[in-house]
């Protein structure tokens, strides 16, 4: 039987590359994303049908409990299963603590945590229920080991997946469900992009300059490139990582260790 995999926030970057990743490693693949994303949603779907897989695109907002139990259950009753989940959607900010209001820190909150959260409950009752184990995934970031200025928000949820998935791990266990996360550094998405132009603005700098910052940081000598991501995740989806669980994985080039 050919398993399924959700990857929530698909439209683009991560996302994009690891539902196609898993596409290509045989999985049948629901793609999440917001309505603002709904057309390149849609272009995912089709190329992951081009693939030879299933498909279906779900318009959802992973920080809303109900539309969460409902994409899960859809997923479940048009794939026939929910076999991998893949906690992927999330946004970042480039601003000093002091500088964040409420709302700010609140809507990252809402989004990076919360989401993660609603994401992995939902998931794991399905497969709890299934009987037959499966793959919780999660989106970290090497932020969740080493906070960096002018991203204060975005490291505080990180390293508050990094302690949900610990937890998750231990008590998901004696139903054989794993749950891990990848930690990318920096890598080359449409956030990565965003980010760079916030920081060339805060610091001064041409938007090459940050690149080059960043670039000259990472003993591999390059910016990750999203299949970079995606290579570790079809791992972690894979009966390969069948006893490794609990664990948040570093993928940055070398530019910090665990």
């Amino acid at each position: 039987m050919t398993r399924t995999a959700l990857v929530t926030g698909a439209a683009q970057g991560m996302g994009r590359a690891i539902a196609l990743r898993l596409a290509k490693d045989g999985f049948n693949i629901a793609v999440n994303d917001i309505e603002a994303s709904s057309s390149d949603l849609q272009q995912v779907q089709q190329e992951i049908e081009g693939l030879g897989r299933k498909s279906i695109a779900i318009i959802a907002d992973v920080s809303d409990s109900k539309s969460v139990e409902k994409m899960m259950q859809e997923v479940a009753e048009k794939l026939g299963s929910l076999d991998v989940l893949v906690a992927n959607a999330g946004i970042c900010n480039v601003k000093s603590l002091l500088d964040t209001n409420v709302e700010e820190w609140d809507r990252i909150f809402a989004i990076n945590m919360r989401g993660v959260f609603l994401c992995y409950n939902e998931a794991a009752k399905i497969m709890i229920k299934q009987g037959t184990g499966g793959k919780i995934i999660g989106a970290c970031s090497t932020g969740a080991y080493k906070p960096t200025p002018m991203f204060g928000a975005y490291c505080a949820t990180k390293w508050g997946v990094r302690g949900l998935t610990q937890a998750a791990a231990m008590e998901w266990a004696p139903y054989n469900i794993t749950v891990n996360t990848y930690c990318p550094g920096a890598t080359q998405t449409p956030m990565a992009d965003r980010t760079y132009e916030a920081l060339s603005n805060f610091h001064g700098k041409t938007r090459e300059d940050v690149v080059d910052d960043f670039q000259k940081n990472i003993p591999l000598g390059r910016i990750g490139h999203p299949d970079d991501v995606a290579n570790l995740v079809s791992f972690l989806a894979s009966k390969d990582s069948d006893y490794i669980t609990g664990q948040s994985i570093l993928v940055n080039g070398g530019t910090d260790f665990s």
